[in-house]
């Protein structure tokens, strides 16, 4: 690594083709653009190509994280669990939105998630969470290293939880670059984000209805294409973030816009418990977990234990999983049938299904598989129309019972038109007023 770091060649400049708002850089920070960590010395990038392909990083302060609420003793909100957990078996399925009133276990069933995960192997000081084997999950300064055939030194490390405050700036999130820096010496001294924080790992958003809709497109965009580019005059910075999005908030404080509910792979609206076991059995242990964490964990442990080996297993199992054809084109009807837009809700159902039988174990996709997860992926796709009665999750189950069972659907269908014929073909009573009847 440190060979690397002494690298320094002129900084070629080139009209970029979108370029980030970035603040210039602080009349007493010279080396840095201010960000929500400015204090940090920026790292030095040396060029190597036009999209930073080497670079010298230092690995952020040490953080430390509160010990989480185990996730196997979060009573009930089985689709929240459920959904966090596919998207675990299989990061492709494009994150999860949770949307609910306050205090119904959101954020304490995200933040316990990352206990459940196993530890990653990452690249020793670097900040992006490099990946020791996979290029495309490679910082630039261990991608350099990799091409110059310079040993990478590992560690183990827990899989990151970034959390996304809803004061970030755009800067704060991508990263920043001090051009001034760049045209003096000649380096791109880069400071990482949020995004690079999370490579690997996962970001989320609590209240994300309340976040800038520019900075959800912002982190979205990164999330669906596993990258993030930051560009300032001429200047490219490009770097992994391959990411599980979760985000969640309540639907009183504002909706998101449809182009961006479309973004998230499931949605998952949770209520507050009403089964009274279930509320009872939730308050006595998150009492003796407030009261001793330690204690409380090690009486779960071995629970904790069983889900992560119950996931790894499912994360090698899923890719031989197989969905028939047949059921291809079935989750292609029930899409049509409820008209959503575009062809994400088709690809998300496929990817959901395949996960959800790892986890159970299995290695071949039925039809009833794809029941439960039907509204978790095209729920939230739906047009709203705020004329229209029904819940989006009623038109799924809806379209689902048709799918599943169309004859019986248009037997009840023809006899419902059979009476309203018949009640409209009766002579109608005289009214209170004491008009004649017809």
């Amino acid at each position: 690594m440190a060979a690397l770091s002494a690298l320094r060649c002129p900084i070629m400049t080139q009209a970029p083709c979108r370029s980030l708002p970035m603040r210039a850089a602080h009349s007493q920070h010279p080396q840095l653009s201010r960000c929500g960590h400015g204090h940090q010395k920026p790292h030095r990038i040396s060029h190597l190509s036009s999209t930073a392909e080497g670079a010298v990083v230092m690995e952020p302060g040490t953080r430390t994280r509160r010990l989480a609420f185990p996730f196997t003793r979060i009573a009930g909100q089985e689709e929240l669990k459920l959904a966090l957990l596919l998207n675990v078996v299989d990061p492709s399925i494009g994150g999860a939105l949770i949307m609910g009133d306050r205090g119904t276990g959101k954020s304490v069933a995200v933040r316990a998630l990352v206990d459940v995960l196993p530890e990653i192997q990452v690249v020793k000081d670097d900040p992006f969470n490099s990946s020791p084997t996979d290029p495309g999950l490679m910082g630039p300064e261990p991608l350099a290293a990799l091409r110059a055939g310079i040993p990478l030194e590992t560690v183990r490390k827990p899989t990151p939880l970034v959390e996304l405050p809803l004061g970030a700036t755009e800067d704060r999130i991508c990263g920043t670059i001090d051009v001034e820096k760049a045209l003096s010496e000649g380096i791109k001294a880069y400071e990482p984000g949020l995004l690079a924080r999370a490579n690997r790992g996962i970001l989320y958003v609590d209240e994300v209805n309340l976040l800038d809709d520019g900075l959800v497109d912002v982190v979205l965009d990164a999330a669906a294409s596993g990258r993030n580019t930051v560009e300032r005059e001429g200047i490219s910075i490009v770097h992994p973030a391959s990411f599980i999005m979760i985000g969640s908030g309540n639907p009183a404080e504002g909706e998101l816009r449809p182009q961006l509910l479309d973004r998230f792979g499931l949605s998952v609206s949770v209520g507050t418990l009403q089964e009274t076991s279930q509320r009872t059995r939730m308050v006595l242990d998150r009492l003796a977990f407030e009261g001793n964490p330690a204690a409380f964990l090690k009486t779960v442990a071995a629970e904790q234990e069983a889900l992560v080996e119950q996931l790894e297993r499912a994360r090698q199992l899923l890719p031989e999983v197989t969905v028939s054809r047949d059921i291809k084109l079935k989750i292609s009807e029930l899409c049509s049938l409820l008209d959503t837009d575009g062809i994400r809700g088709d690809i998300v159902l496929n990817r959901a299904v395949r996960a959800a039988v790892a986890l159970q174990g299995r290695k071949e996709v039925v039809l009833e598989d794809v029941v439960p997860l039907a509204s978790m992926a095209l729920s939230h796709r739906l047009r709203k129309d705020p004329l229209d009665p029904l819940d989006n999750n009623v038109k799924v189950a809806l379209a689902l019972r048709r799918m599943l069972n169309p004859k019986a659907v248009e037997k009840e269908e023809e006899a419902k038109k059979k009476q309203a014929a018949e009640a409209a073909s009766k002579p109608k009573k005289a009214g209170a007023w004491g008009g004649l009847p017809r």
